[in-house]
């Protein structure tokens, strides 16, 4: 017999929705980003991890992860958190906008470390709430 594993629910922190729908028509559309990305969370919300799906340094471990897509010379992420058990929440979607190396700019993250702070917060009032 199967057992049907039940979905995570997906909390999105900050903006982070609303930047991944504000990225450009052709990284949408040409190279299915958003598609990316939604895929690669949908499988989070099962509890596995997507083949493309890396932990983000810095984080201790496999906590935090971050999904790095090319186009056209630009790069765009999207860093979660699977470290809770029972949900997943979406932390920052961004186009990595500097020109020194391939290292997540420093403004990047510490708005990661505040929307963790916020996530935790949150998971722990949603637990509360039996919700």
């Amino acid at each position: 017999m199967i057992r049907k594993q039940p979905t995570k629910p997906l909390f999105w922190v900050g903006s982070s929705r609303k930047d991944l729908r504000g990225f450009p028509e052709p990284v949408k559309d040409i190279i299915g980003v958003k598609d990316i990305i939604g895929h690669a969370l949908f499988i989070a919300q099962l509890g596995r991890k997507h083949e493309d799906a890396k932990p983000l340094r810095g984080y201790g471990g496999a906590g935090v992860l971050e999904l790095v897509e090319d186009f056209d010379r630009d790069t765009y992420r999207a860093i979660y958190t699977v470290k809770f058990t029972d949900a997943v929440y979406v932390l920052h979607v961004f186009q990595k906008k500097s020109k020194k190396g391939i290292e997540t700019p420093q403004k990047d993250l510490d708005l990661i470390k505040e929307r963790l702070r916020r996530a935790e917060q949150d998971h722990a009032i949603w637990n509360k709430s039996g919700e």
